[in-house]
């Protein structure tokens, strides 16, 4: 059985999302205690949760053409491999 390997330490990981969870957190204060009109704290509030959420897609969009472009090479590599051991066996006959 093959064990999933992950890239980073489960340390990591929760710094990871500490330190997001923090920043969220100070962000939501600080335009709680805002002192402006309702309507001033309500673009603040969505704009943030907009650059939250696109932040998170944008890191998935990177990490997924990474995968994809190292799937690529991969497949490169194992087709030269293929086809000169084609080369190797027809020199050989």
């Amino acid at each position: 059985m093959r064990r999933k390997h992950r890239r980073n330490t489960p340390a990591f990981t929760f710094l990871s999302w500490a330190s997001f969870a923090l920043a969220f957190l100070a962000m939501s204060i600080g335009i709680y205690n805002l002192e402006a009109e309702l309507s001033v704290k309500g673009y603040y509030a969505v704009s943030a949760l907009f650059l939250v959420m696109s932040s998170f897609v944008l890191q998935k969009t990177i990490r997924d053409n990474q995968e994809d472009d190292d799937q690529v090479i991969d497949r490169v590599v194992i087709e030269e491999k293929e086809d000169k051991s084609k080369i190797a066996k027809a020199t050989i006959s």
